[in-house]
């Protein structure tokens, strides 16, 4: 091959001299890229440990007070004295010395096998679960070790929303200290005798106790695992309310003991098929006090909790209530006593709830007669849902409705006459299977006619009722005709649907007040451990209009004065209020051996201006029946309390409303079509018509010998179907002596009490549904 000339290598030479400043150019580049990447890392490196010191200077101080005091809130009644401590009392501490090995080896192995290896912050238990969270669809794995928990629980909030960045790194700042300070068993005592084991305990000394009469020492391996699962979610490992959950965490907790080698296989086995409840004591209280506002202080932990997402058991909250404790000891006085009231035996129940009127706040509340000491937190029959509330829904389903959209006038004239619901072949009934004829929406309501209730839901239509039901706290999720006289709803999803004495309370406040709704409200204030306060007031909806607020109550004064509610008068009180009565089917009927009237439900709701009062009274087994020897005590119930509760404020009278104008006892809007072209204009409330004052009224005392009165009812059976009723006036009590000596007289075209035809021997039955 010829040699390249001169010329040719010159060429070429050039060439090669090019490429070389084009690889040292990328060379450069990716040396920068890296240096880069390097220098980013560190200045991330450098500003996460700035960041993380910043927030550490302001962490708590270790306090071994803190580390030892349990974390337990505090409530506190209207008045500011304390009135319950969650928990606090009932511990029982445990010297590490004394923890059984067991014990140490199921909490370690199911919370965190390493323990004994990390110096508090575990980077392996926190990279594994960032792994298995980011590669896995289940539930979120924590990271936390045993002694960030402790100190959780020790110095922080517990709610989810509060682990915030800034409070993880103090978490684990102090976890760092704990151990530097402390040795890993105590550390690990210093858990056991904290964590929160539900039904008010707090440590697992006392759960062992409690719960197996036993100290921990002397437990099974299944009994030990059962305590050793519980502190991740406690209420919801109650072995008592929840023992399939119990069993499979107590299960879990000894899986992983097998798994770490902690226990055979042959104590596994055994341990599994241990009955949950094998050794299980019944819960005991040693503070009869907290008895008496038990189903308070579960409304109270419900609304914290629903409105902070704070924990009460490990937040350390101080809680300040609207408990009025004099009105609260009064109220049990009187369900779970024969002084106020004679109840027929031991197990007929009693819920009531009382509200300010003005502001919603629920001042007293109770669930239920005779509740077993046992019973922690027990099942309140004050806000169930799941019984009739019969006629006392006609003023906020029916003639509230119309009131406030049509604008008809309590005189309005109506036909109490033969009717079937619309579309049906199903009858609509009153007390008495009579009917009256022409009558006034006054008389109808006071009287509690259940045909007129229904034309009148019928006029206004369903989506109006709904609409003003739900401007007053209260939901169907389908409302049906049947629900002008009944609050029965297939469907209650809790107590979202359906009325309850806590509802029905805060619904009339509304009348009482003018027409602003208030939610049931419990709490007015809370102090958090980090010394910082919320405040907790109803501003106050509007739900209807003045004059529908004013119309309403007018009539609902009859309703005690000479209506279906005249066991409830008290002497010198102005009030309004309204019965309500459930039924028994056809079917129901034939399977209950009785005479004369029977209901499995009877209420009674009333207000003044300063407080609404919600009453009811059944059996827990429906198809015990209330007689007509117990028909009244919802109403004694409520005369005794609001008695009590009346004595301290003013007796006020209700304002007539500039919109409404009174023509002799009637009532109309100004401006509507229905005011008369020449009335009698005045401002006189009924309660002075006749010649007589109200002031000057007798109430029957609960010691008069009064005839019982015979009970209303309405429809009780859950189906959208709908249903009848019946009402029946009960016996007039004596009557009251006017001011002047003219006798009183009665309204032209009403019937008295005494014209009023007996009873049927048996309740009235809804026909059954097409």
């Amino acid at each position: 091959m010829a040699k390249p000339s001169r010329s040719q290598k010159n060429s070429r030479t050039p060439q090669v001299k090019k490429t070389q400043p084009k690889m040292k150019k990328n060379r450069h580049i990716g040396l920068k890229i890296m240096i880069a990447i390097v220098g980013f890392l560190c200045v991330a490196l450098l500003s996460g440990i700035g960041i993380f010191f910043y927030y550490v200077k302001d962490a708590p101080d270790l306090s071994e007070k803190k580390l030892d005091a349990t974390v337990s809130s505090k409530l506190f009644d209207i008045d500011g004295n304390e009135f319950e401590d969650l928990g606090a009392e009932k511990r029982e501490k445990i010297a590490a010395d004394k923890i059984p090995q067991e014990l140490d080896d199921a909490i370690v192995s199911v919370e965190d096998r390493r323990f004994f290896k990390h110096n508090g912050v575990d980077p392996v238990r926190i990279l594994g679960s960032a792994l298995h969270n980011i590669t896995n669809k289940g539930g979120l794995q924590g990271g936390s070790t045993l002694t960030q928990q402790l100190v959780k629980l020790s110095f922080f909030s517990t709610k989810a929303s509060d682990q915030t960045l800034r409070r993880k790194a103090q978490e684990a700042w102090l976890a760092i200290q704990l151990e530097k300070k402390y040795s890993k068993q105590e550390v690990l005592t210093y858990y056991i005798n904290k964590v929160y084991m539900a039904n008010g305990l707090y440590g697992m000394e006392t759960a062992a106790e409690s719960y197996f009469g036993k100290e921990l020492q002397h437990l099974s391996i299944a009994q030990t695992a059962l305590l050793a699962g519980m502190p991740q979610a406690p209420n919801s490992y109650d072995p008592y309310k929840h023992p399939e959950a119990a069993k499979e965490r107590r299960d879990t907790v000894l899986y992983t003991m097998l798994k770490n080698k902690k226990i055979s296989q042959e104590n596994y086995d055994t341990a599994t098929k241990e009955p949950i409840d094998q050794g299980l004591l019944p819960l005991q209280t040693d503070n009869q006090e907290r008895k008496v506002a038990d189903n308070y202080v579960k409304e109270v932990i419900a609304q914290v909790e629903s409105k902070t997402g704070k924990n009460v058991y490990t937040d350390g909250l101080d809680i300040y209530t609207n408990l009025d404790t004099d009105a609260q000891n009064k109220l049990y006085s009187i369900v779970n006593g024969d002084e106020y009231v004679q109840y027929p035996d031991k197990d007929l129940q009693v819920a009531a709830t009382l509200v300010d009127s003005k502001t919603g706040r629920v001042t007293a509340q109770i669930g239920g007669r005779n509740i077993a000491d046992d019973v922690y937190l027990g099942m309140n029959r004050a806000v169930n849902t799941n019984r009739d509330f019969g006629s006392t829904v006609k003023p906020i389903t029916d003639y509230g409705p119309m009131f406030e959209y049509e604008q008809k006038s309590t005189g309005t004239m109506i036909d109490d006459a033969p009717y079937f619901y619309p579309g049906t072949k199903n009858e609509v009934k009153n007390w008495d299977l009579t009917y009256q004829g022409r009558i006034t929406y006054r008389k109808a309501l006071y009287d509690s006619r259940n045909v007129p209730a229904v034309k009148v839901f019928n006029e206004v239509g369903a989506e109006n009722a709904a609409k003003f039901l739900k401007n007053l706290g209260i939901q169907y999720k389908d409302i049906q005709q049947s629900n002008a006289i009944s609050s029965n709803t297939e469907t209650q999803d809790g107590t979202k649907y359906g009325i309850s004495t806590e509802k029905m309370a805060a619904a009339y406040a509304a009348f009482a007040n003018g027409g602003t709704y208030n939610e049931p409200l419990y709490i007015n204030k809370i102090k958090y451990q980090d010394g910082s306060e919320q405040t907790f007031e109803n501003k106050g909806e509007k739900a209807m209009e003045p004059y529908t607020a004013y119309m309403i109550t007018d009539i609902l004064k009859d309703v005690i004065l000479k209506g279906t509610g005249t066991y409830a008068q008290i002497p010198n009180l102005f009030q309004a209020g309204k019965t309500g009565t459930s039924n028994y089917t056809d079917d129901e009927l034939a399977k209950i051996p009785h005479l004369g009237s029977i209901s499995p439900d009877v209420m009674f709701t009333g207000y003044t201006p300063h407080y609404s009062l919600s009453i009811w009274t059944g059996y827990d087994k429906r198809m015990t029946p209330i007689t007509d020897a117990s028909s009244n005590i919802a109403q004694e119930v409520y005369r005794e309390l609001m008695s009590y509760v009346s004595e301290n404020v003013p007796n006020d009278d209700w304002v007539m409303p500039d919109d409404v104008i009174r023509s002799r006892n009637e009532l109309y809007v100004k401006g509507s079509s229905a005011v008369p072209t020449q009335p009698s204009y005045s401002s006189q409330s009924s309660y002075y018509n006749n010649n007589t004052s109200y002031n000057q009224y007798t109430a029957p005392s609960s010691s008069a010998q009064v005839q019982p009165s015979v009970p209303e009812s309405s429809t009780v059976a859950p189906t959208p179907t709908p249903s009848s009723s019946s009402e029946v006036t009960p016996t007039p009590t004596p009557t009251p002596t006017p001011s002047s000596s003219s006798s009183a007289a009665p309204e032209p075209s009403e019937p008295s009490s005494s014209q009023t035809p007996p009873p049927p021997e048996e309740s009235v039955t809804p026909p059954s549904s097409n």
